[in-house]
């Protein structure tokens, strides 16, 4: 493609980037389409010769369009969010632009610097320890495996990288029965083994019960087990649930045991010091994250993840091949070693450009007024005699369920509530999604959509009235 031709189509597509986010609210949120319907009409082979931008763009508003998920949507209410934002947007386009690999400090020096300070910005706009260090990961994910192998590492004198399992060392990773799925995928990755992630019960409000904790760990002790990681969730991915962090941090502190926290989605909500309870404790944490990507109007993917020791850090991941070797190494961050991928996007420019086009008090404005909006919803549900709030909200995510008056069988209200959600999601005029708190089948309304308004949720809860 010659410059010109590039010029004209990049002009057509910032064009067609404002036109979609001023009419995404027209689009189905949840996509219509048929498992196989986008592949049975896709071609079953390359083409020889290139084609136009013209016809390939083309194809994509024919094609492609019509099987996405608008996740931008207003009425997006379903999972946990994935937000952007204008600036952004507009920073990742500069992102793809420049093109850089900045695995190492002398691969891009700006962006490990600002990747620095961007850690150190969100440090003291959240509350937490000022003498942590911070570095972007791509997923609340990979920093729960890079948490368990450092745990790893550091409980093994880091033997396990250098020699492997071989005497017979028993590790043991807890969580509650809430926590998120991704958790044993790192305990299975991190060759620890499933069987090795002990589960805690919860209490009523699905937070982790401490006392359960110390049992199991004591039980382990007395079993030959070595108690390695604690996982602490601020808000659970089913019902936001709030694990409690002081007793959990004691625990482990007596038992010398890494606690690493998971505040993927409600970390944002550390920018309102109103919430700051949630990190009671935080002192005695051995690592954090929290998704910028999710609630923090920031382009997936983003997520600022957070250590006590980055000397440990370090440690577990570097290697220094000869190709890799610089005079600046010992000298600035060379994030590389901080995580698993060697290949790092400059994730550092998005959170930039939001923060300060937001300033401190515009996200907070925004996030204020998404749990006005979700304390408004759920006014609407106590209100109905038809409906029942299933778990105490917290922040914006609202757990209900259809219970209509004279239905008592819980195997009936499952079905009516799994028909529900269904009804309204093939409709595509909202997205909700579910979980199951205690057994019984629970809507989700997730009201954090870095665009919506007081509209948009009258109007949702006017499709799940009609829909009944």
């Amino acid at each position: 493609m010659k410059p010109e031709e590039f010029r004209k189509h990049a002009h057509q597509l910032v064009d067609w980037m404002l036109d979609y986010y001023e009419n995404i609210d027209k689009f189905p949120v949840k996509s219509q389409v048929s498992p196989g319907e986008i592949l049975s009409k896709l071609p079953a082979s390359a083409p020889q010769s290139g084609e136009s931008m013209d016809q390939i763009l083309k194809d994509f508003n024919e094609l492609i369009l019509p099987g996405m998920t608008h996740w931008q949507n207003p009425n997006f209410f379903a999972y946990f969010p994935a937000n952007a934002s204008f600036p952004s947007l507009l920073a990742e386009m500069l992102t793809a632009t420049l093109a850089s690999q900045c695995m190492i400090w002398d691969t891009s020096p700006a962006a490990a610097e600002l990747e620095e300070q961007m850690m150190n910005w969100l440090k003291q706009m959240t509350g937490l320890p000022t003498d942590w260090a911070g570095v972007i990961q791509d997923g609340a994910s990979t920093a729960t495996l890079t948490a368990i192998l450092t745990a790893r590492e550091t409980k093994s004198a880091y033997r396990i990288n250098k020699e492997g399992f071989n005497n017979g060392q028993q590790f043991r990773v807890y969580c509650s029965t809430e926590t998120h799925s991704s958790v044993e995928k790192a305990v299975k990755i991190a060759g620890l083994g499933k069987s090795n992630l002990i589960k805690i019960a919860v209490d009523d409000s699905l937070a982790m019960d401490a006392k359960a904790l110390e049992k199991a760990i004591a039980k382990d002790l007395s079993a030959g087990f070595i108690p390695l990681c604690v996982i602490a969730a601020l808000g659970t991915t089913g019902t936001t649930a709030m694990d409690p962090l002081e007793p959990i941090a004691s625990i482990c502190k007596k038992h010398e045991i890494w606690l690493h926290v998971d505040a993927a989605y409600a970390g944002t909500a550390l920018l309102l010091p109103e919430y700051r309870w949630m990190i009671e404790g935080i002192e005695e944490v051995d690592s954090f994250v929290f998704n910028p990507h999710k609630w923090m109007f920031t382009h997936f993917d983003c997520t600022a993840y957070f250590v006590k020791d980055e000397e440990a850090l370090v440690r577990t991941f570097e290697i220094l091949p000869e190709y890799l070797k610089t005079q600046s190494r010992g000298k600035v961050k060379d994030y590389r070693d901080w995580g698993i991928p060697m290949g790092r996007r400059f994730r550092a420019l998005k959170l930039w450009f939001v923060i300060r086009s937001f300033g401190i008090e515009g996200l907070q404005t925004k996030i204020r007024k998404h749990i006005q909006l979700a304390e408004r919803f759920e006014s609407w549900v106590l209100d109905h005699p038809d409906f029942e709030i299933m778990t105490k909200r917290t922040l914006n995510l609202v757990c209900f369920r259809y219970h209509p008056h004279g239905i008592s069988n819980e195997v009936e209200i499952n079905q009516l509530n799994e028909n529900l959600e269904n009804s309204i999601n093939s409709e595509g005029n909202i997205f909700l999604t579910h979980t199951k708190v205690h057994g019984k089948y629970t809507l989700r309304m997730v009201i954090a959509q870095t665009n919506v308004e007081e509209k948009h949720v009258e109007e949702a809860w006017g499709v799940i009235l009609s829909n009944l």
